[in-house]
């Protein structure tokens, strides 16, 4: 009877549906959570560190007598000339690169047996990725201090151009290039410390650039870029903080150097005016002031546009300051030839042109040879120029000038000096010709019409007929060449004027005091015009009235470094007393 049952029980279980159930756990254990590992989250520092450690234990496999020849092959043929180098060390950190003791590099025969370049120790930086390719890529030279020389050969060459050229035939690829291609990228040439000596031939000139710094780099194919700061100075004098020269550069290739295209921006900023002229003339010229001096070049080195524009800031002479100094502005234009060997079109104005609408100095001219200043020619010309900013001038530069004096009327003219021409060239002494005039000029102490000095128009035109100046204790002229100021009419309280004339040489000049005057106006002229007035009051005789008028003949000489002279003119004929003085 319990079988029967439990066979329907299974008969009946069978003939139901399978139905799948899932076990219920009362507290499910929670899955691990995978971690990274340690080791695959600084992987990449234990590869830094094996890989240190393995150059570490290789550096003393690494054949660096091999990389020293390519290194130098690879600096000579960036530079065009040979290269000589030593005692090359490996350096790992901060980055992988190459320390060179004495570099060396040659100069052309051409241009002397010093070196070019000479530098105690140079770093040039590797590029890894060129030495998996069995080839030396410098990414950029340092030089600490070296020494740099310029060479200007007789012929006008210079040193350089080879440099440039055959930097320029090498294919290369721009300094920041990020991946390497079938040309090495150019190094970014780098110095600090660095000196500049100027030769003209074999002899090194006194100027100097020091404290140099230094790049050279190639932005773009066939077009380096380069930028310099240094401060000048001079081997015969003791020059201290002459100032800053800054230049900014851009240079292209081309077959020769004078088809070689460039843009330089330049300046000479900051420069106290004393050590500036020291730097310039060798010596101290007694002014005072900042000077700042900008320069543009643009063109090629066989012809290019020169923009020169000069800053003087605060200018007096060394030993004067005056209630205002002096600040100005002067600008050049001009057209550089033949290597900077030649100079056309050259035009300055003062002030600048492009400041003013009218300009008081104009100087225009040319230079055909740099090495024959002789054959230059220039002319100068006043246009409108107001008396009163000559007087600002004065009282800005001399400690004598009044300062009640006042000065009217305008200043034109041209002067023009042209070279010796023709057959007997070497014989003929240059000309000056030309003419300038004060128009309406007016001068007194304090601007009180009783005490004018001077009241009509003042003429100065060149005397190239004239017989040669001679002075007292002065070698004579050697050419009739100067300026001859005819008769000028003087209220000095005569009845009739006195006149004053004189003509004006290279080595001085001599005047001529005649005519009626009171000794109380010949000491306001003395007090007016300082230079004119020097041993005047002492020259006259002992018995003039003080007070009526007198007649007075007086001759002054003057060599421009010189002391004047006035003394009474001789008692001789007109030709014997005025013997450089031509009547109009």
């Amino acid at each position: 009877m319990r079988q029967t049952d439990s066979s329907q029980q299974y008969a009946t279980s069978s003939s139901q549906p399978h139905v799948a159930v899932e076990p219920v756990y009362s507290s499910p254990a929670p899955r691990p959570s995978r971690q990274p590992s340690h080791l695959r989250r600084f992987r990449f520092l234990y590869l830094g560190i094996i890989a240190a450690i393995l150059l570490v234990l290789a550096l003393p496999l690494i054949n660096l007598s091999r990389y020293q020849r390519r290194i130098a092959a690879s600096i000579s043929d960036s530079l065009g000339r040979p290269v000589h180098l030593d005692n090359i060390s490996l350096m790992l950190l901060p980055v992988p690169g190459l320390t060179i003791q004495n570099l060396v590099v040659g100069e052309s025969p051409e241009f002397g047996s010093e070196p070019i370049i000479r530098a105690n120790s140079v770093h040039a930086t590797l590029r890894l990725a060129s030495l998996w390719r069995r080839q030396v890529e410098i990414s950029s030279i340092s030089f600490t201090d070296p020494s740099v020389n310029l060479v200007h050969s007789p012929n006008g060459r210079w040193n350089i151009e080879g440099i440039l050229l055959s930097a320029s035939r090498v294919e290369t690829a721009p300094t920041a290039q990020p991946h390497a291609g079938p040309a090495p990228r150019f190094p970014y040439i780098e110095a600090t410390g660095a000196r500049l000596n100027i030769k003209q031939g074999q002899e090194k000139l006194s100027f100097s650039l020091v404290d140099a710094d230094f790049a050279l780099w190639l932005p773009d194919p066939h077009q380096w870029h380069l930028r310099l700061s240094a401060h000048p100075t001079r081997t015969d004098a003791n020059v201290n903080n002459a100032g800053t020269i800054e230049i900014e550069s851009t240079l292209g290739a081309a077959s020769s150097l004078a088809q070689v295209p460039f843009n330089l921006q330049g300046q000479w900023r900051d420069a106290p005016l004393g050590e500036a002229t020291h730097v310039l003339f060798g010596h101290d010229a007694g002014w005072r002031g900042v000077m700042n001096l900008a320069v543009n070049l643009r063109g090629t080195f066989g012809e290019n546009a020169v923009t020169a524009r000069l800053h003087l800031e605060d200018t007096r002479p060394a030993d004067f300051v005056p209630d205002q100094s002096l600040t100005t502005d002067a600008e050049c234009f001009a057209t550089a030839s033949g290597l900077f060997h030649a100079f056309e079109d050259i035009r300055c104005s003062w002030p600048p042109a492009s400041a003013v609408h009218n300009t008081a100095l104009t100087l225009t001219g040319a230079i055909p040879d740099v090495h024959r200043l002789e054959a230059a020619s220039f002319q100068l010309s006043a246009s409108e120029l107001p008396a009163s900013r000559l007087v600002t001038l004065m009282r800005a530069t001399s400690p004598r000038v009044p300062s009640d004096l006042t000065a009217a009327g305008a200043l034109t003219g041209t002067l023009t000096y042209s070279p010796a021409a023709g057959k007997n060239a070497q014989h003929t002494a240059a000309r000056w010709q030309g003419q300038f005039t004060l128009a309406e000029a007016k001068l007194s102490n304090d601007g009180d019409k009783a005490s004018t000095l001077l009241s009509t128009d003042v003429h100065l035109h060149t005397a190239s007929n004239e017989p040669p100046t001679r002075h007292r204790n002065a070698a004579p002229s050697p050419a009739a060449h100067g300026l001859l100021l005819p008769p000028t009419p003087l209220l000095l309280g005569g009845r009739d004027p006195a006149t004053l004339e004189g003509r004006f040489d290279s080595t001085g000049y001599i005047l001529r005091l005649s005519g009626n005057a009171t000794a109380s106006r010949l000491e306001s002229l003395a007090q007016a015009l300082p230079p004119l007035g020097d041993g005047l009051l002492k020259a006259l005789p002992q018995d003039y009235p003080t007070t009526a008028p007198f007649h007075l003949d007086l001759t002054a000489t003057r060599t421009w470094h010189g002391q004047q002279i006035w003394a009474i003119s001789p008692e001789q004929s007109p030709k014997a007393t005025k013997p450089h003085i031509r009547r109009r």
